[in-house]
C-alpha cells in the first residue's frame, strides 16, 4: 500500500500522486457544499448567508488542524524516504497521542468561544443565531476531523493518496443524504445540516482508522514504540505547529476580510459565500499540487535528492500554471451555472452580479496562488515549517490593510482585492525562502556526504 516518490519522472510522478488528491480534496470539499447548497436551495438567502458567514472562522480553526496532521505527516515520510520504520512507527504513534491531546483542548474551547467570535466580528443581526448554532456544531466534531486528517496525513507520507479518497467518497455521499434527509423531511434546517456533517466526518474519521490500522504492515508497532518518546514529540510539534500556526495566521487575515465584508449587510455577504464556494472547488486542485508536493520533498529529502526536489518544483509548478489558465477559462463561461448550485440566479440578479465580479479578480491571480502553494508546501515538506508561516503572516497582513484601508474608500470592490493581494505579497516572500531553503539543505547534505567519506578513509587507514 506504499508508494515511494524518490525514483521515475518528478512531472509523472507528482500528477498521478496529485490526482487522487484533487478527487479527495473535493469530495472533502463536499460537506460545507452540501450544507451550503441545500441550505441556499431550501431554507433561503438568509440561511445562506448564516453558513457563509462562518467560513473564515471555519478556515481558523479546521486550517489549524488540517495544518497540524500535515505537518505531522512530513517527518514521516522523511523517514520513510530513509527506510528507518522503527523511528517511523515511533513517530506515527506520538503523533496519535499529541492529536487526542489537541482534539479535547481545541474541541471545549471553540464551542465556548463561537458566538463572542462571531460577535466581534460584527455579523449582522438577522444571520447571528444562526452561524452560531451552524458553526458551534461544526466545532463539536472537531476530534473526528483530527482523527481522519492524521490517518489521511499518514497515508499520504507512506505513498498512499488514493485509499483517503475512498473513504471521503463514501461519507461525502452520507453527508448529501443525510442534508436532504435533516433539511427537507425533518425540517431541521442549519442544525440538521451541521448534524450531517458531524455524522459523516465521524464515519470518514473512524473507517479510516480501522483500515490504517488493517492494511499497513510497516505501522504494526513493536515493543516499546507506541509509548510516548519527548525527542520525538518536540520534532513532530516544531513541523505541525509552525503549519497549523500558518494555516491560522492565514485564516485571521480572512476573519478580518470577512469583518469587512459582514460592514457591507448580509446580500455582499450572501455574493461572497456564493462565490468562495465556486472558487474553492477551482483551487482544490492547486492545493491538491502543494499537498502532493510536501510528500514528495519529504521522501526525496529522507533520500538525500535535493536535485530530484528541484525537478519536482518545476514540474508542479508547470502543473499549476497550466491548471491556472484553464480555470480562468472555463470560470469566464460558466461561473454563474456553478453559482447557481447555492443559489437561485433567476431571482437573485444583484447576488450574482456581485459574487460574478469577485470571481473574476481572484481567478486572474490563480498563478501566483498556484506558485505560492508550491513553493510553501515544499518549504514545509523540506521542514522548514516556520518560514512557510511567515509567508501566512505576509498574507494576514495583506489581507487586513486591504480590509482597513480599501473596503471603507472602495466598498465591495476593496473585499474583491483581499485574496490577490495577499497572494502577492506571500509570493514575494516565498520564493527567495525556498532557494535559501535549497542552499542550506546542499549544505547539510554536502557537509554529511564529506563526512562520510572522512570517516571512511580514516576506517580504511586503520584496517591497512
Amino acid at each position: 500500500m506504499t508508494k515511494d516518490l524518490t525514483s521515475g519522472s518528478p512531472l509523472k510522478v507528482i500528477l498521478l500522486f496529485t490526482l487522487p488528491l484533487t478527487l479527495g480534496n473535493l469530495f472533502q470539499q463536499f460537506y460545507a457544499l452540501a450544507d451550503t447548497i441545500i441550505v441556499g436551495h431550501y431554507c433561503g438567502v438568509s440561511a445562506l448567508a448564516s453558513v457563509g458567514s462562518t467560513s473564515s472562522i471555519n478556515y481558523l480553526i479546521l486550517g489549524f488542524v488540517i495544518g497540524v496532521c500535515n505537518g505531522f505527516a512530513i517527518p514521516i515520510a522523511q523517514l520513510f524516504g530513509a527506510r528507518d520504520y522503527h523511528d517511523l512507527r515511533r513517530h506515527v504513534a506520538n503523533a496519535a497521542w499529541l492529536c487526542m491531546a489537541g482534539s479535547v483542548v481545541l474541541t471545549v474551547c471553540t464551542v465556548s468561544l463561537t458566538r463572542p467570535l462571531l460577535t466581534l466580528m460584527q455579523t449582522p443581526e438577522d444571520i447571528l443565531d444562526g452561524a452560531a448554532l451552524y458553526i458551534g456544531w461544526i466545532f463539536a466534531g472537531i476530534p473526528f476531523i483530527f482523527l481522519y486528517n492524521m490517518v489521511a496525513g499518514i497515508m499520504r507520507a507512506l505513498g498512499d493518496s488514493k485509499t483517503p479518497l475512498y473513504f471521503l467518497i463514501l461519507t461525502s455521499a452520507m453527508n448529501i443524504i443525510l442534508d436532504l434527509v435533516f433539511v427537507i423531511p425533518l425540517h431541521m434546517g442549519i442544525f440538521g445540516a451541521a448534524l450531517a456533517t458531524d455524522i459523516s466526518q465521524a464515519v470518514s474519521g473512524i473507517l479510516s482508522f480501522v483500515y490504517l490500522c488493517w492494511k499497513f504492515e510497516v505501522l504494526r508497532m513493536e515493543k516499546g514504540e507506541a509509548r510516548l518518546n519527548q525527542r520525538a514529540c518536540i520534532r513532530l510539534l516544531g513541523i505541525g505547529l509552525p503549519m497549523g500556526l500558518q494555516c491560522s495566521i492565514t485564516a485571521i487575515g480572512s476573519v478580518i476580510a470577512q469583518w469587512a465584508v459582514n460592514v457591507l449587510g448580509s446580500t455582499a455577504v450572501a455574493a461572497v459565500t456564493a462565490a468562495s464556494k465556486t472558487m474553492n472547488l477551482l483551487t482544490a486542485p492547486l492545493e491538491s499540487i502543494g499537498t502532493a508536493m510536501a510528500t514528495y520533498a519529504g521522501q526525496n529529502l529522507g533520500a538525500a535528492r535535493m536535485d530530484r526536489v528541484r525537478k519536482g518544483v518545476h514540474s508542479a509548478l508547470l502543473i499549476a500554471t497550466v491548471y491556472a489558465v484553464v480555470s480562468l477559462i472555463l470560470l469566464h463561461f460558466g461561473d454563474v451555472a456553478v453559482m447557481g448550485l447555492f443559489l437561485d440566479t433567476s431571482t437573485e440578479i444583484e447576488i450574482v452580479r456581485m459574487g460574478q465580479e469577485y470571481l473574476f479578480w481572484n481567478s486572474v491571480f490563480f498563478i501566483p496562488l498556484g506558485a505560492l502553494i508550491v513553493w510553501r508546501y515544499t518549504i514545509q515538506g523540506l521542514g522548514f515549517s516556520s518560514l512557510a508561516m511567515l509567508a501566512g503572516v505576509a498574507e494576514m497582513a495583506a489581507r487586513t490593510a486591504v480590509a482597513i484601508l480599501l473596503v471603507p474608500v472602495l466598498g465591495y470592490f476593496g473585499a474583491e482585492l483581499a485574496n490577490p493581494a495577499a497572494w502577492v505579497a506571500a509570493c514575494l516572500f516565498l520564493y527567495p525562502a525556498y532557494i535559501w531553503t535549497c542552499r542550506q539543505l546542499d549544505n547539510r547534505l554536502l557537509a554529511a556526504r564529506l563526512h562520510m567519506q572522512n570517516r571512511t578513509a580514516v576506517s580504511e587507514d586503520f584496517i591497512v
